[in-house]
């Protein structure tokens, strides 16, 4: 097979969806892969990696595009690559269908088979391909509202851990996942007085466990968000329906609840953010204030760091890049179902319901789609 990666031209975004590591097993495992000169730049890759590895460099993503059997990516292509994507062609990469209408609409009209990363599953129920990145999202998020709590910043200035006779931040995080619990984390390390929300009971027992009553626990529902928000200096939104447009925790009018300065850190924004006044930001603007509260919602916050992201991320789809590749994707679909999971679009057909019920298009049933 054809395997091309491509420069990621999405603002501020230096990760790259091939390592030379995963180029090398491509090619030994007797595929052939184009790389964008530059492709790795950003995360520290030079083009000699990737020559060393067996790939070839190609001046432009134009080639790749007209050329590849399958590309491999990291965030979803915008709208200039999606005009490039062809029937027949396979893409694997980060999607985010459910809130994002004239991607899903390009990516419908041009017959692609289109494998989201943030939807293929494992047997326990997980997300194996957006783990890596929930983690790094997850250990950001405390330290990017850190920085944006600074009084320069347009925070409350206040310092996270406090100083002897001064309270530390009080943190909040709605959601006790994997982001959530990488959050805690760092929350925790940096000194603030955490509290994290979660639905479900066994997931609470085990951070209390972990985290040794380190943080607070609390049932999550309405009022207990209500509840937390008049005291909170950092609210760190990680909740996550996979594949679906993520609900909205937090309103506008609850805004005013908050102390001036507080901060909104919104990690689900690429499935259309947790609270009702998030809009997708970039590393080069990444915040903005709405009735006084601070909002960070960059849309691909591990590309801040990304030569650890990506050599995360390639670790985790490598495995499944290569089983597309040995097999094909329909065969590699059929004896994998949790890769079929991954399915969102093929042949002009949506393929994933979450995406269906929230953009209200019809679904092709993906083990039908496995037989056009």
């Amino acid at each position: 097979m054809l395997i091309g990666c491509p420069r990621e031209i999405k603002p501020q975004e230096f990760r790259v969806g091939l390592t030379p590591n995963a180029a090398r097993e491509a090619v030994s495992a007797g595929h052939k892969v184009i790389v964008e000169t530059a492709a790795g730049e950003g995360a520290g890759f030079t083009d000699d990696d990737y020559t060393a590895a067996g790939a070839q460099i190609v001046d432009s993503a134009a080639e790749i595009f007209a050329t590849a059997e399958m590309v491999v990516k990291v965030k979803e292509p915008q709208a200039t690559e999606r005009k490039q994507l062809r029937e027949g062609q396979v893409l694997f990469t980060y999607l985010h269908l459910a809130p994002d209408p004239d991607q899903t609409r390009d990516l419908l009209e041009s017959g692609v088979t289109a494998i989201a990363y943030e939807t293929v599953t494992d047997r326990t129920g997980g997300l194996p391909l957006l783990a890596p990145m929930s983690e790094v999202a997850g250990r950001l998020a405390p330290q990017m509202g850190a920085w944006t709590l600074q009084k320069a910043n347009g925070g409350r200035g206040v310092l996270m851990g406090g100083v002897p006779g001064v309270r530390p931040a009080n943190v909040v995080i709605v959601g006790g996942g994997v982001v959530g619990t990488a959050a805690a984390r760092v929350a925790v390390g940096m000194g603030a007085n955490v509290t994290v929300l979660d639905r479900s009971i066994a997931r609470m027992s085990y951070l209390d466990d972990i985290f040794m009553g380190r943080l607070t626990t609390q049932f999550s529902d309405a009022a207990a968000v209500e509840g937390l928000l008049e005291r909170a200096d950092m609210i760190v939104g990680a909740v996550l329906i996979p594949g679906a447009a993520a609900p909205k925790l937090i309103t506008r009018a609850q805004l005013g609840q908050m102390a001036p300065g507080a901060v909104l850190v919104d990690v689900a924004i690429d499935q259309g953010g947790c609270f009702e006044t998030s809009r997708a930001t970039t590393h080069q603007d990444p915040i903005y204030e709405v009735d006084g509260v601070m909002h960070y919602c960059v849309a691909n916050m591990p590309g801040a760091v990304p030569r650890s992201s990506t050599i995360a991320l390639g670790n985790a789809t490598m495995p499944f890049m290569l089983a597309l590749a040995n097999k094909g994707w329909r065969q590699a679909c059929e004896d994998d179902p949790h890769l079929l999971d991954g399915l969102n679009t093929h042949a002009g057909h949506l393929t994933y319901y979450a995406v269906g019920k929230a953009l209200g298009i019809d679904v092709l049933s993906p083990t039908k789609a496995l037989k056009t």
